[in-house]
């Protein structure tokens, strides 16, 4: 496994952080990780509770995926923080 290949690997798992951005006439959003973390793209249809919306700024724990353009966040479910 090369370093390139460690860097992805780590990414994969469960996470918790903040919905940094959402647009709702796209449907899609930005998350970043706790901490200042790495932050991932994630589509409407990717929110756990089948909502399809979600603020800005919710505290949420979620999972890292290979998507068809890279990694994203799936299965978003919001938290109290």
């Amino acid at each position: 496994m090369g370093e390139r290949d460690g860097v992805l690997a780590s990414a994969f798992g469960s996470w918790t952080g903040r919905v940094a951005s959402f647009d709702e006439q796209v449907g899609a959003g930005t998350v970043r990780a706790d901490g200042d973390g790495p932050t991932w793209y994630f589509h409407c249809t990717r929110i756990a509770d089948g909502s399809r919306t979600i603020p800005e700024g919710a505290y949420v724990s979620f999972d890292v995926v290979p998507g068809p353009t890279g990694l994203e966040a799936v299965d978003l479910r919001r938290r109290t923080t």
